[in-house]
């Protein structure tokens, strides 16, 4: 029958709100960073980061995740309340526990040194933080004190165990234990404490607030020690904290868009990083790995920042925290899209994971699809134009109005063809050659690949409509109807011209040989919408995806028992926006989950 192997996720960036502390944290070995988007958690190596791991298995969105200081155990928090505790050695991950502290957002988590005590605070109904066994879940303690969200939590490493709790009514708690009582309230912020953290020896913990300000407490008593800057630590909010693994130093990142360095106790600034002009450079969260500083911007980027060079980071991870719409491949080269309102195409190395944006004026609204055609890297998006962009520059090019919105876009050697709502136009040397208003409202188009020939299915008539083009003047004329095959949500030829697939809204997949579009088969193996298709370069097999969250490739002159390969759960908890073939065994797919994930086929 086949098999398949995942051989490659390059995962997607953290998941950021603008006025939100974004929880980035770090495995004790210094290898691994941790934080979260939708409805995973994501696992990167620091020095490598196209090696990662992804867990998800919250049933709603996640919030936060912390290792164990251990290393054997993460346990993750979600918007529900709930927190899992799952092992990380296996590559199932197998959950050891699951809790539920309060109802309501889950905002941190602390482990207590050694490892048998969690800590989670957050956004509960009447209550904001709660203390108790990894194990079993036995309470270890009422946190009380606090009238409002905790946004931070922290345990003290070393005995006597101390936790220090931020939150947004403006003050820290400070409790002692085990069993955890309240000893003190510390009152010295004057708006949102975002942030606070225990030095890696108990000595000190700092906190960081939307006052600016940022204090110093000893660790064993709570007394204020003293502040970091002067007049206060940044001018803008602070949303994160870090120590270093001595504790001698502390980073801490600003709405200002900055991010600094202190020395502790002392406050003495010792580094300042300006990190950009623009609303996406606020800096919203941040980890001290060893010797890689690393943060957060607004954007999603994570910047690996030289103390010796503040100016430039050594390194900045870009890539996607919301869904993909678009994805086409050339020459090894993947090119994506993010579906945002400022929509940005991202290229990346299909063998390292390398990847940066294109330059230039993008489209302002979501890209629906692209493809690529003699250089060109075709766009069409809802904001009612098409743009071709030079794959060579990385640089987006100039926009061509559409009559209403596209919904896709197709290309031969002589043409590029759009599925707009209302409309199917033409385009031949960059330029609008022919459109034509159509009753149907195509939702699809495919370009045969050697001879003059489009097809465009309608999701009103639920017909596939063929096309002669001509070659001189762009205009269609209509040759042939196939009736009867629901509305594709996508549809390709075959490189060889020998066959057209369709992936259909009533999760039926078609395949017709040509040149009388025989019916090949006609398989509902999803059980759900099928979403996209692409053919394999030798034209032998081919690929779908489907809101069921499933990939299927299809072998057309195999027998039925052998014609399929489903690989289960290929975007969990999400699905398959579009589906690539890299060679002849190696399918790309992009999800509505932010990932991009290579898979080897044996079929």
């Amino acid at each position: 029958m086949g098999s398949y192997e995942q051989i490659k996720c390059f995962a997607s960036l953290p998941r950021t709100t603008r006025g939100k502390a974004l929880v980035l944290n770090g495995d004790p070995k210094g290898k691994n960073m941790l934080y979260t988007n939708g409805n995973s958690v994501i696992i990167r190596e620091v020095e490598n980061p196209s090696v990662s791991d992804i867990y998800t298995e919250h049933a709603v969105h996640t919030t936060c995740a912390a290792y164990s200081p251990s290393g054997f155990y993460i346990a993750s928090g979600d918007m529900s309340g709930k927190v899992r505790v799952w092992d990380t050695v296996n590559k199932e991950h197998i959950l050891k526990n699951e809790y539920q502290p309060f109802a309501g957002e889950v905002k941190d988590i602390a482990w207590s040194g050694d490892s048998q005590r969690i800590a989670a605070g957050g956004q509960g109904n009447q209550k904001f933080s709660h203390v108790f066994t990894a194990d079993s879940g036995n309470s270890l303690g009422d946190l009380i004190g606090h009238s409002s969200a905790v946004n931070n939590i922290s345990f003290r490493p070393e005995r006597p165990f101390r936790l220090v709790s931020a939150s947004e009514d403006n003050s820290l708690c400070f409790y002692e234990g085990p069993p955890f009582k309240f000893k003190i309230s510390l009152k010295d912020h004057t708006n949102f404490v975002n942030a606070v953290r225990y030095s890696p020896k108990g000595e000190y913990f700092v906190s960081g607030g939307a006052d600016k300000k940022a204090y110093v407490y000893d660790g064993k008593t709570a007394e204020k020690v003293g502040e970091l800057g002067s007049p206060s630590a940044h001018n803008g909010g602070i949303y994160a904290i870090c120590f270093n693994s001595d504790g001698s130093q502390i980073l801490t990142v600003s709405g200002d868009k900055t991010a600094k360095i202190f020395k502790v106790p002392s406050g003495e600034l010792v580094q300042t990083f300006e990190m950009g002009k623009t609303v996406d450079d606020m800096q919203v969260g941040c980890l001290w790995q060893g010797d890689n500083i690393l943060t957060v911007s607004l954007s999603g980027f994570i910047n690996y920042l030289d103390i010796n060079n503040p100016s430039t980071p050594k390194k900045v991870l870009k890539g996607h925290n919301k869904p993909i719409t678009a994805m086409v491949l050339s020459e090894g080269t993947i090119y994506s899209a993010g579906g945002a309102l400022d929509s940005h195409i991202n290229y990346w190395d299909a063998g390292t994971g390398e990847n940066d944006r294109f330059t230039g004026t993008g489209h302002k609204n979501q890209i629906q699809d692209m493809v690529i055609a003699n250089g060109e890297l075709i766009t069409v998006s809802m904001d009612d134009t098409l743009k071709f962009s030079n794959a060579g520059t990385k640089q987006f090019g100039d926009s061509h109005s559409l009559e209403s919105m596209p919904k896709a876009v197709a290309a031969g050697s002589n043409a590029a063809v759009v599925a707009c709502i209302n409309h199917v136009v033409v385009f031949q040397n960059k330029k609008k050659a022919f459109s034509q208003a159509v009753p149907y409202e195509p939702a699809s188009v495919a370009v045969h690949p050697s001879s003059p020939v489009v097809a465009v299915c309608g999701s009103k008539d639920k017909k596939i409509h063929l096309y002669t083009i001509s070659e001189s003047s762009g205009a269609l004329q209509e040759t042939k109807t196939i009736d009867n095959v629901a509305e594709a949500s996508d549809m390709m030829f075959s490189p060889d011209g020998q066959y057209l697939a369709t992936a259909g809204a009533d999760r039926y997949v078609r395949c017709f040989k040509l040149p009388d579009y025989e019916l090949v088969f006609n398989d509902p193996t999803h059980s759900a919408r099928a979403t996209c298709v692409d053919w394999s370069p030798d034209s032998s097999l081919f690929a779908t995806g489907s809101l069921d969250q499933n990939i299927v490739v299809w072998k057309p002159t195999a027998p039925h028992s052998q014609r399929s390969l489903v690989i289960k759960a290929a975007h969990k908890l999400s699905h398959p926006t579009r589906v690539r073939w890299l060679n002849n065994d190696t399918v790309v797919s992009a999800g509505h989950d932010s990932n991009i994930k290579q898979w080897k086929i044996q079929f």
